[in-house]
């Protein structure tokens, strides 16, 4: 009879997986024995795993550059990384190992940006796309960095105010500061308004870039930016605004020969299911088609393409690890599992955005298996998971004596840190885990790093004011 868990699995999808593989009834995660890191370090516990992350990078690079040449595309492809899916240094030194750009959101990016620079892992070549409302501030810390020779920042414009706040704070450029708009795109009807509180309106753009772009010596109008919240998906509502989008660069290119960019945003989804299907190949040459055959009709050379992906970048590195302290029958239908941490600190989007992610236990695949709730440590409501992201429920194998059961989450690697309050106060105090960062070597060798400690009851007191 077939009732052990990797029954269950096996039944359910393909597996194993190239990440995921099980030896002895254990869980293995790009080859390394989750058994082993947990002995060693504990539970819960934050893991990076660095080389999915440049392998990521050069995946879509790859996509989108035979992409090019099976459409025969005439524009560049250039890759830039979405630095608030997160901004930890390894992960920012991870990444710019394959030749990247960046984008920035914020006011104190752009001092991030200055320390990459001060440190040496970039130059002031890089492109650095500027998104974001912007307050005083990020333009004052944007015209300062371009003041310092950084002449590939690239402002995009959310509102038209900041166009004069842009035209104040840049005096005397050496060369035309480089600047793009955003669109705002128009929701799905799922969305409880119709467009988009970023950028500006499709029909205010040409004469916005013509009454007050067009005759100012100070800058160069040189890209369009279109993004939607539900990123690249194969919809009709998606090609849909991507062709309105398109034909809107059309027309500015009519009237500004200069433009030359079209930056397409984020949205490249992660794995966040065993199950998971989605046709990248596809979707990156039917883009660059759809744009290509808009341009033709229209008259103008296909725009150079950017794209700003951060969870597609940093999301499938991640992994959380928790060991299972108890169960609780709490009627005859629902027995919980308690993990030895809690959603709302350490994931926080499964509570936030109902965001879902690979869950698996790391040992016991050779026992049986039975439904069961997830509940987190602290005494609100919400703090639990109940909604596996290939089912209305979760099966884990059943505790056993001799050993804990541990699980983890998979693919965590993109905003759960910042989201979730890194380093300050936690709900309930509950400690943000260990985080440990993971590389190989050449030779296939893993190494373990540990980057923080369980987060102490006196750094939590301090900012208190205790």
């Amino acid at each position: 009879m077939k009732n052990k868990y990797y029954d269950l699995i096996d039944q359910t999808f393909e597996f194993p997986q190239d990440e995921f593989r099980t030896e002895d009834g254990e869980l293995y995660f790009h080859d390394i024995p989750l058994m082993e890191v947990i002995k060693q370090y504990g539970t819960p516990l934050k893991i990076t795993y660095l080389p999915k992350i440049s392998s990521q990078i050069q995946r879509a690079k790859r996509l989108f550059n035979v992409a090019i040449a099976k459409t025969d595309y005439k524009g560049t492809y250039n890759y830039c990384y979405c630095t608030k899916s997160s901004h930890f240094s390894f992960v920012m030194e991870e990444a710019l190992k394959n030749d990247i750009n960046l984008e920035t959101s914020s006011a104190f990016d752009i001092n991030l940006i200055q320390e990459l620079y001060n440190s040496g892992l970039i130059d002031k070549n890089i492109f650095i796309v500027s998104n974001g409302f912007k307050r005083q501030q990020y333009i004052d810390n944007i015209a300062e960095l371009y003041k310092d020779g950084f002449h590939n920042i690239v402002p995009i414009l959310d509102n038209k105010h900041e166009m004069g706040l842009l035209d104040e704070a840049v005096q005397d450029p050496e060369v035309p500061m480089k600047i793009g708009i955003r669109i705002a795109a128009e929701e799905e009807p799922k969305f409880d308004f119709y467009t988009s509180r970023l950028g500006i309106r499709y029909n205010d753009i040409v004469s916005f870039y013509e009454e007050c772009i067009k005759d100012n010596p100070k800058f160069t109008f040189k890209m369009l930016h279109f993004f939607i919240n539900t990123g690249i998906r194969d919809t009709a509502y998606y090609w849909n605004e991507l062709s309105k989008c398109v034909n809107v660069y059309c027309d500015l290119k009519h009237v500004c020969p200069e433009l030359d960019s079209l930056n397409i945003g984020g949205g490249f989804p992660i794995k966040n299911s065993l199950a998971a299907n989605y046709d990248y190949e596809y979707m990156a040459e039917e883009i660059l088609a759809q744009i290509k055959n808009i341009c033709t009709i229209r008259g103008v050379d296909e725009p150079n393409i950017f794209t700003e992906f951060g969870s597609f970048t940093v999301g499938e590195s991640g992994a959380t690890l928790y060991s299972i302290m108890d169960q609780k029958q709490q009627n005859d239908r629902e027995l919980w599992y308690m993990i030895d941490s809690s959603f709302i600190t350490t994931l926080p989007d499964t509570w936030g955005i109902n965001q879902r992610f690979i869950m698996l236990p790391v040992n016991h695949w050779d026992c049986e298996y039975q439904r069961v709730f997830l509940g987190g440590l602290t005494c609100d409501s919400e703090d639990y998971y109940n909604a596996d992201s290939h089912a209305n429920a979760i099966f884990l194998p059943k505790l056993q004596k001799d050993e804990p059961l541990y699980i983890g989450f998979f693919h965590t690697g993109a905003y759960q840190e910042s989201l979730g309050g890194y380093g300050g106060i936690q709900h309930c105090l509950i400690p943000a885990p260990k985080h440990i960062i993971i590389d190989k070597d050449e030779n296939g060798d893993y190494s373990t790093k540990l980057f923080a400690k369980e987060q102490s009851h006196k750094s939590m007191l301090k900012i208190l004011g205790y």
